[in-house]
C-alpha cells in the first residue's frame, strides 16, 4: 500500500515539475505585463506554483493545468492590487528612471504597429487589456482564456473584438495630425 502511494506522489511531482518547466516563463511574462514590477511578478509566479502544489497534494484533480495556473496568478494579481495601489510604469520611469529590461522576453515593440498598440494597451479597461494580453502576448486560445478567467468563450471573443476596436480607435486618434 505504501509503495503505491509513493509512486503516486512521484507521478504527481513529475507532472508538477513538467508543468513548471512548460509554463513558468510564459506565466512570468504574463504577470510582468500585468503588474509591471519584476520582483512582484516573480513572487506571484512562485506563489502560484506553491498554491497549485498544495491543491494537487491535497488529492484534488486539475483538468487543464495551464488554465488553472493562469487563474491562480490572475487571482493573486487582483488580490495584490486590492491591497496596495500599484505605481504606474510611467511614474516609475519619470520619477525613478526605472526601465524594465528582460532579454528573455519577446519584445512586441520590435513590430512598429505593435509598439504603438502595447503603449496604448494600458489605457484600455482592465477586462479588455487582460484578454488582449492573454490572446496576443501569452498566445492563449479563447477557450484557454475562458477556462482561466471562468467566463464563456463567447464573452472572451466579444471582449477581444471590443478591445481591439477600442485599441484601433485609440491608435487612429494618436495618428491624426493636429492642424495649426
Amino acid at each position: 500500500m505504501a509503495r503505491g502511494k509513493t509512486e503516486k506522489v512521484r507521478k504527481l511531482e513529475a507532472d508538477f515539475l513538467a508543468a513548471y518547466d512548460e509554463h513558468s516563463n510564459a506565466l512570468f511574462r504574463h504577470c510582468l505585463i500585468r503588474v509591471r514590477d519584476r520582483e512582484i511578478a516573480k513572487d506571484i509566479v512562485q506563489e502560484t506554483f506553491s498554491r497549485t502544489w498544495l491543491y494537487i497534494s491535497e488529492g484534488k484533480k486539475i483538468d487543464y493545468i495551464r488554465a488553472f495556473l493562469y487563474r491562480v496568478a490572475n487571482n493573486l494579481i487582483v488580490d495584490g492590487s486590492r491591497k496596495k495601489k500599484m505605481a504606474s510604469l510611467d511614474a516609475m520611469m519619470d520619477d525613478d528612471g526605472y526601465e524594465p529590461v528582460d532579454e528573455t522576453l519577446r519584445d512586441p515593440a520590435d513590430i512598429p504597429a505593435s509598439r504603438e498598440a502595447v503603449a496604448l494597451l494600458k489605457s484600455l479597461d482592465e477586462i479588455y487589456r487582460t484578454v488582449i494580453t492573454m490572446r496576443f502576448i501569452d498566445e492563449m486560445t479563447p477557450r484557454e482564456i475562458a477556462n482561466t478567467l471562468g467566463i464563456s468563450e463567447n464573452v472572451v471573443s466579444v471582449r477581444i473584438h471590443r478591445g481591439i476596436a477600442r485599441l484601433s480607435k485609440l491608435m487612429n486618434r494618436e495618428r491624426k495630425p493636429v492642424l495649426p
